[in-house]
């Protein structure tokens, strides 16, 4: 599938900004199973410095600096992606040979299970969500069936409502409350599968906006999406799960950057200098053009 991705992201602030230091990760790279035929990145007001980088997970980087005063932030993406999926590997290793392996191994490249295995800035390794993930890896069961089983609980379980939460809402939080969002029921499924030994990564990215004839719209479409990546050993690699839809990652996912947690992917962060509030403002549409 060959897609065409628009998104718009406003900052409306309550006062002018006089200065600002930004992070963007909103620049998509050419992945296994995706290429990136043309990208463009615009930002107003214009920046007075900008650089373009790759942090450490091999993300696309922009920083910028605004010196301008201004009451808007408007940062535009524009791209053409075409992606195209892998078969997933049918048979995986029992979920405790994937665990052995994980900690056994002395790759620290940046796709390296290593660097998934313990708490991060935004996922911590809570006992209660470890038990609630343990209901789904009996003693010798396949890694990768273990792991849809539970995406699949998350998705039976947990009730999708956008307010529920926010971006700072902890994975103990969202998990008793049982709703959230893609980025909760992300962050519950990689801290119960890391509880256990299993590597998981975070990965944000977009959905197909518009659903095919036949089939239910997916939740999170027309905004940015989040779901996970499970090492499955050596020979199945990485492989994705959707939890807040229960399906596996597909064709109908972009992706556009992958770290430990939101932290290491936010799409816009940084340093102003204002005061007042600010009001933030999304969309997106990524549209299939074959």
């Amino acid at each position: 599938m060959i897609y065409d991705v628009r998104q718009a992201t406003i900052y409306h602030y309550a006062s002018p900004v006089a200065h600002a230091h930004h992070v963007l990760r909103l620049t998509p790279i050419d992945r296994t199973g995706q290429r990136v035929h043309a990208a463009v990145l615009d930002i107003d007001p214009l920046p007075v410095e900008r650089r373009e980088g790759l942090d450490f997970f091999g993300n696309r980087i922009t920083w910028v600096v605004l010196e301008e005063p201004h009451d808007t932030l408007t940062v535009r993406v524009a791209a053409r992606i075409a992606v195209e999926r892998a078969p997933t590997v049918a048979a995986t290793p029992p979920w405790e040979e994937v665990r052995a392996a994980a900690f056994a191994s002395a790759d620290l490249a940046p796709n390296s299970p290593a660097h998934f295995l313990f708490s991060s800035r935004q996922v911590s390794l809570d006992p209660e969500i470890r038990d609630y993930a343990s209901s789904s890896f009996a003693p010798g069961r396949a890694v990768l069936d273990g792991a849809v089983d539970l995406m699949n609980r998350i998705k039976a379980e947990f009730t999708y409502e956008v307010g529920a939460t926010t971006a700072s809402t902890t994975p103990p939080m969202s998990f008793a409350l049982r709703r959230g969002v893609c980025q909760d029921f992300s962050h519950v499924m990689i801290s119960g599968m890391r509880a256990l030994g299993l590597p998981a990564a975070y990965v944000s990215g977009y959905l197909r906006t518009g659903h095919l004839p036949g089939a239910a719209q997916l939740e999170g479409a027309d905004a940015m999406h989040a779901w996970v990546q499970v090492w499955c050993g050596d020979e199945a690699g990485w492989v994705g799960l959707d939890p807040t839809n229960g399906i596996l990652a597909g064709d109908d996912h972009l992706v556009l950057a992958i770290g430990r947690d939101y932290a290491d992917v936010a799409p816009l962060d940084g340093v102003i200098v204002a005061s007042g509030g600010q009001r933030l403002e999304v969309s997106v549409q990524v549209v299939p053009v074959s």
